[in-house]
C-alpha cells in the first residue's frame, strides 16, 4: 500500500496499490500552504 502526502502541508492525498509500503511525496492539487520548514 502507498500513500501519497502533500509535500508542504503534509495531508494525505491518494493512495495507491504496490507491493511495499511506500510514501511519495506532491503537492495538493490547489495547495496554497506554507511549506513545513517554514512554520
Amino acid at each position: 500500500m502507498g500513500t501519497i502526502v502533500c509535500q508542504n502541508c503534509n495531508n494525505t492525498i491518494d493512495h495507491f496499490d504496490d507491493e511495499k509500503v511506500t510514501t511519495l511525496y506532491a503537492k495538493c492539487e490547489e495547495c496554497n500552504c506554507e511549506p513545513r520548514d517554514k512554520k
